[in-house]
C-alpha cells in the first residue's frame, strides 16, 4: 500500500481506502462477511475508512468502532458524516442551513455518531450534503470548530453533491474546510476543472468516492441487471441511466490494455491525479479488498492511456434519481 499526505492535516492516508455505505445500506451485504473484509483491508496496510450515520442509522459506524478495537496496535483513520436534518439527498438551491445543519443537529448527530462507534472522537467530521452558499452563514462551521476545540472531532470536511463538484469550490477556498469529499472517476471528472486545483492551492485533502460510477466501471453491469427491492442502485440505474451507462462501458471497454482488468484501470486512473488523498471503493468481501489494493502497488497508467481515458469524460447534471 501507498500512502498520501490528507491535506493541510498532514495525516499519511493510505491512497486506497474503504467506502462503507454498501455494507449497511445495501439489502444483499453480509455482515460477517463485511467485517472479515475491512480486517483484511487493515491487514493489507488499509487505514482511512469511511462511514456516515446515514449508512444504515448508525450501523456502519457501529462496524467501524469494532473495527478500531479490533486493532489497537494500529493507526486508522475514521471518517463519518452529519445527516442533513431534512434527510434529502442530495441537498437543493432552496434549502436553508436551518433545513440541513443547525448548530444543535450538528451537535446531536457527532454525539449520536460517537456513542453508534463507541470512539471518544472521529478524525474527520463531513457534513453530507452541501451548498456553497451557507458559507453566508458561519453558525455550521463555528459549532464544528467548538466540537474541534472539545477533541470530539479532528478535522472538517463537506461531501459534495453529485454532479456538482462547482458547489463546493468556494468554500475551499475560504479555508475554512480540511477535505472535501467528491465524485471522481474515467466518467465523472468535472472535479479535475476547478475543484482539484482549488484543493491543491489551499492545501486540502481530497477523498474520491464512487471509484466504479455506482458499480458500472466493474464491467459487470448489463441490461437486464435488477437489485433487491429496497436497494438504491434500483432508484438509481432507472431505464434511461442503465441503458446510457452501459452503453458508455461497452465503448470504454476495449480500452482496457491486456493484462489489465476495468476496474484496476478505473482505480490507477484516479490515483494518476495528483490531488487526490485517497481513494473510498466499497468492498463487501475479502477479494474485492485484494483487487482494488493491488491498484496502489500497480502505480500510475502510462501518460497515453490517461489521455485515451479522459476522451471518455461524460458530464452530466442532477435529475430527481441521482441522489
Amino acid at each position: 500500500m501507498k500512502y498520501r499526505r490528507f491535506g493541510r492535516t498532514a495525516w499519511q492516508v493510505s491512497e486506497v481506502g474503504y467506502g462503507m455505505w454498501g455494507m449497511a445500506g445495501w439489502k444483499d451485504s453480509n455482515d460477517q462477511e463485511s467485517m472479515e473484509a475491512l480486517q483484511r483491508a487493515v491487514d493489507l496496510g488499509c487505514n482511512f475508512f469511511d462511514t456516515a450515520w446515514a449508512y444504515g442509522d448508525g450501523k456502519s459506524e457501529k462496524m467501524l468502532g469494532a473495527l478500531v478495537r479490533a486493532n489497537p496496535s494500529k493507526r486508522l483513520y475514521t471518517a463519518t458524516k452529519v445527516p442533513p436534518k431534512n434527510l434529502r439527498w442530495p441537498s437543493r438551491r432552496e434549502y436553508t442551513l436551518d433545513d440541513c445543519f443547525p448548530p444543535d443537529h450538528i451537535e446531536k448527530y457527532v454525539e449520536s455518531s460517537l456513542k453508534n462507534a463507541g470512539l471518544d472522537s472521529f478524525d474527520l467530521m463531513q457534513l453530507h450534503v452541501w451548498e456553497d452558499q451557507w458559507l453566508k452563514d458561519d453558525r455550521w462551521c463555528r459549532t464544528l470548530d467548538g466540537l474541534r476545540r472539545r477533541g470530539l472531532v479532528r478535522a472538517i470536511g463537506i461531501s459534495v453533491n453529485r454532479w456538482e463538484s462547482w458547489n463546493g469550490v468556494e468554500t475551499v477556498r475560504s479555508g475554512l474546510v480540511d477535505a472535501v469529499q467528491v465524485i471522481y472517476n474515467i466518467f465523472d471528472q468535472t472535479a479535475e476543472d476547478e475543484l482539484f486545483p482549488t484543493c491543491r492551492e489551499r492545501d486540502v485533502a481530497v477523498i474520491a468516492r464512487v471509484p466504479f460510477d455506482e458499480g458500472s466501471l466493474t464491467g459487470h453491469l448489463t441490461l437486464q441487471s435488477r437489485w433487491p427491492e429496497g436497494d438504491w442502485r434500483a432508484t438509481y440505474f432507472v431505464p434511461g441511466n442503465l441503458k446510457a451507462t452501459v452503453e458508455r462501458v461497452e465503448r470504454l471497454k476495449p480500452v482496457v490494455p491486456a493484462g489489465l482488468t476495468l476496474p484496476e484501470m478505473a482505480l490507477r486512473f484516479i490515483l494518476g491525479h495528483p490531488a487526490v488523498s485517497t481513494i473510498i471503493p466499497g468492498m463487501r468481501k475479502a477479494r474485492h479488498v485484494e483487487m482494488n489494493v493491488a491498484a496502489s502497488h500497480a502505480g500510475p497508467l502510462p501518460a497515453s492511456l490517461l489521455a485515451e481515458l479522459h476522451r471518455h469524460r461524460w458530464d452530466r447534471t442532477p435529475t430527481d434519481w441521482s441522489q
